[in-house]
């Protein structure tokens, strides 16, 4: 962990009975980052985040915000840290004023200071006109915001927002991004999503989280062919019975495309081409176009972790 990390996780693990839900996760994350964390449902994502913020106890592993150790100093460590949960803890007959003020005394805010330090958040989440109105009267876009807020009313290093999109139109959503973008000039954000397109639009970087594990830590500008698998555009006169392709060495998956052409996925360690080419020209296939596709967010995303159970 280097000296500018704010938030630090070591070997972080966590049971649920006999079940393994969390193990031994370690990550570092910088100031002004942006990190998305995805994962399957049931993956452990929540479960990290619980233990990130304070509200579960890890069983085995350390957490660190801002150098204070969560189980050794919780409030110094709770104290530079802001969370947003998946379920926003609003109070819908308190206004956004109240609640805010209320929000800054439970995080330590001085009096003296308060009025302004929910002042500062409210203009940030764009919440000027909505200080005397009843939180329970708001539009489901704008409770979001007030769950910002109150994330960052204290002014913390560090930033959790656990699904802070869900549930909004696109209007919404993208004034949800433009709000998180200008969060990360001041703050460490973690954001988890299962909406891959708001990580990629996002986040700086992606951690992939499978099975409990940690399967992905890397930049988004850093995913290229050979990350858990590479993919060719295939365009074939004569295509051969799916099974013919599949037997291509490395090949790990065909799936039609809408122009007539092929996708043909697989292992980065291993390139298929030359055996194409040559099946290609002994079975008559009349090969017309052959070129490498660029892997995207969702396709590392499902490489890594396609034999997840789905949990609706």
């Amino acid at each position: 962990m280097n000296d500018n990390s704010l938030v630090c996780i070591e070997q972080l693990s966590r049971y649920y009975g006999g079940l393994c839900a969390v193990d031994d996760v370690s990550f570092s994350i910088g100031r002004g980052e942006v990190v998305g964390l995805l994962g399957p449902n049931g993956a452990g994502k929540s479960t990290t985040l619980g233990m990130i913020a304070g509200v579960l106890a890890p069983a085995g592993g350390r957490v660190c915000i801002a150098g204070h150790d969560m189980c050794r100093a919780p409030r110094a460590a709770k104290a530079a840290l802001g969370y947003l949960p998946e379920q926003p803890p609003l109070y819908p007959e308190l206004t956004v004023n109240e609640y805010l003020a209320f929000c800054a005394r439970l995080h330590g805010v001085a009096p003296r200071r308060c009025a302004a330090a929910v002042a500062a958040a409210r203009t940030r989440c764009g919440l000027d006109d909505c200080g005397a109105r009843l939180i329970g009267n708001l539009s489901k876009g704008y409770q979001q915001r007030v769950g910002i807020a109150q994330a960052i009313v204290h002014e913390p290093p560090a930033v959790i927002l656990d699904e802070p999109t869900v549930g909004l139109d696109p209007l919404q959503i993208r004034e949800i991004r433009r709000l998180i973008a200008e969060l990360a000039r001041q703050h460490s954000v973690i954001l988890s999503t299962h909406i891959l397109s708001e990580v990629e639009a996002i986040c700086g970087r992606v951690l992939i989280i499978h099975r409990g594990r940690l399967v992905l830590d890397d930049e988004i500008a850093a995913l290229r062919p050979g990350r858990g698998g590479a993919r060719l555009r295939v365009l074939l006169r004569h295509p051969p019975p799916r099974a013919d392709l599949l037997a291509l060495p490395g090949v790990t998956a065909v799936d039609e495309l809408e122009d007539g052409r092929l996708r043909l996925s697989h292992e980065g360690a291993v390139d298929p081409v030359d055996d194409l080419l040559a099946a290609a020209l002994a079975g008559g296939w009349g090969l017309r176009e052959l070129s490498p596709e660029p892997l995207d967010l969702e396709a590392v995303f499902m490489a890594l972790t396609r034999d997840a159970d789905e949990v609706a």
